[in-house]
């Protein structure tokens, strides 16, 4: 297991404000390299808040599609390379057999992004069906699930600087919340957090501070949500995405008014039971 990083550092600073300008210190957060290795060869790497590394690495790993359960990785470990971290995952037998076939199938003399029907096909890969859960929300569970990430962001309440995504559930608020300087890292840690302890991800919805691009949906269906709750606005590939995969989209939510993008039929009129 690494060392621990501290994942917010203090810095000095001019301020400079209408009364004038005086040499200040602030809390920021830090952000360092984070290599996911499979089977020994590096896989992807990340820039990240050095925090929550298994929860990344598990989380990574479901919602890209490199496994498909908890129980097809063998282990996790965590190593502090110096100028970064070294997350290696061993992948029990078959999981493993799966991707080495998709990295065969991935590798080519491609030298640019997307290059390649394969890198294209892969970036837009089909997102699963979120199933028939019958979990409905009022309009005060969105209102309220966004007020309740917001009082679990201790990095952000330090910094300013760090995105958050969050599990609400009705009646019980926000029972997982993960912060990173990534708004895709922090929900591939939740993922990460919400499989460590066999979380049902259709009990409940994604509430996420950044806004929705296509992998925030992609990556919420694979935690098996039907509701992803955002601050921002979403792309209109995320919205024809949720939408396909029978996930509603809920975004914009700014103090008591949202807007609904896909799917409102899930979205009631009634009180949300108070949480703290």
């Amino acid at each position: 297991m690494a060392a621990a990083r501290k994942p917010i550092t203090q810095t000095s600073r001019l301020a400079r404000r209408a009364a004038g300008t005086a040499a200040a210190n602030r809390m920021v957060p830090e952000e360092t390299p984070v290599a996911f290795s499979f089977a020994g060869t590096t896989h992807a790497v990340m820039m990240a808040s050095p925090a929550d590394f298994e929860d990344f690495a598990l989380g990574f790993s479901l919602t890209e599609g490199i496994i498909s359960s908890v129980d097809e990785i063998e282990a996790i470990e965590v190593e502090d390379q110096g100028a970064g971290i070294d997350i290696q995952i061993k992948l029990k037998d078959k999981a493993n057999t799966r991707f080495q076939a998709r990295r065969r199938r991935l590798a080519g003399p491609v030298g640019c992004g997307l290059c390649g029907i394969e890198s294209i096909e892969e970036a837009m890969r089909s997102v699963d069906q979120v199933g028939a859960s019958p979990l409905t929300l009022s309009e005060n569970d969105i209102v309220q699930s966004v007020k309740l990430l917001s009082k679990v962001q201790p990095m952000h309440a330090e910094t300013g600087a760090v995105h958050a995504a969050g599990f609400y559930v009705p009646g019980k608020g926000i029972i997982k919340a993960r912060e990173d300087v990534g708004r895709h890292n922090a929900l591939d840690k939740l993922a990460g957090a919400l499989a460590h302890k066999a979380i049902d991800g259709s009990s409940g919805a994604v509430v996420v501070t950044s806004r929705v691009s296509v992998e925030m949906v992609q990556k919420t269906a694979a935690i098996g949500a039907r509701f992803i709750i955002a601050v921002s606005a979403p792309t209109a590939l995320a919205i024809r995405t949720a939408d396909e995969a029978g996930m509603t989209l809920v975004a914009l939510v700014r103090g008591d008014d949202f807007d609904i993008f896909t799917h409102p039929d899930r979205v009631t009129s009634g009180a949300a039971r108070h949480v703290a």
